[in-house]
């Protein structure tokens, strides 16, 4: 029988909070810049020209079409070989992280901006008002509405998705296990007390969401 000693991970306590640091702020940062990206791409996509579009669409597919895994590792080792710049494996990471995320909310900002009738657009226009004042106004609050839900969802994905980056040795909460591990051949009571902190942190994201679902399902 496995004897469990949670208690032979007191010494390393400092590295775990500082590993879980560092995902939630990893998490937060690169949900920032992908909602930065995916606002300007998704209006791009619904109002620019097909020249500029398209590319955003091809963008948008490289990204969600390719695995997280393999775009991190992509910008840690290939491109600074190309843009012969040397990167550090924290900003690959945000890099791949942020366009990542952007690609996601680039597609749920256009779903939410065309789910919103024509007519309101044509209010808008009927009373004098700009096309850009008409988004911003009238548009884009309703919008928001839909979209809320699935930008709840897509965080609680990028938190989970931020362990990846242990793989190019930023000090995330997976990475820091890994090294506790190797420092004191615990790896069950190790990687137990990670599996609960991740859940500690996304269960009431989890709830927050449902909450949300349920209460836009009563107002519609």
């Amino acid at each position: 029988m496995y004897v469990w000693e949670f208690a032979a991970l007191k010494p390393y306590w400092g590295l775990i909070w500082q590993g879980l640091l560092i995902t939630v702020f990893y998490t937060v940062i690169t949900v920032a810049a992908g909602l930065v990206i995916g606002l300007i791409v998704g209006i791009l996509r619904t109002t620019a020209p097909r020249w500029i579009a398209v590319p955003l669409r091809l963008y948008i597919e490289i990204f969600r079409c390719t695995p997280l895994l393999v775009q991190l590792v992509w910008m840690y080792y290939a491109l600074p070989v190309l843009i012969g710049v040397d990167m550090s494996p924290a900003m690959a990471c945000f890099i791949a992280l942020s366009l990542y995320a952007g690609s996601f909310y680039a597609e749920i900002f256009r779903g939410g901006i065309e789910a919103v009738d024509v007519g309101q657009w044509e209010a808008g226009r009927a009373i004098g008002m700009r096309r850009g004042k008409i988004f911003r106004r009238i548009v884009l609050p309703q919008a928001t509405q839909v979209m809320i839900p699935s930008f709840i969802n897509q965080t609680i994905m990028q938190l989970k998705n931020t362990s990846l980056v242990s793989v190019v040795a930023v000090g995330d909460l997976l990475y820091q296990g890994s090294v506790i591990t190797a420092a004191s051949y615990r790896p069950l009571e190790v990687y137990t007390t990670i599996a609960v902190l991740y859940f500690v942190v996304l269960f009431p994201l989890t709830l927050v969401a449902d909450r949300v679902e349920l209460r836009m399902g009563a107002h519609r």
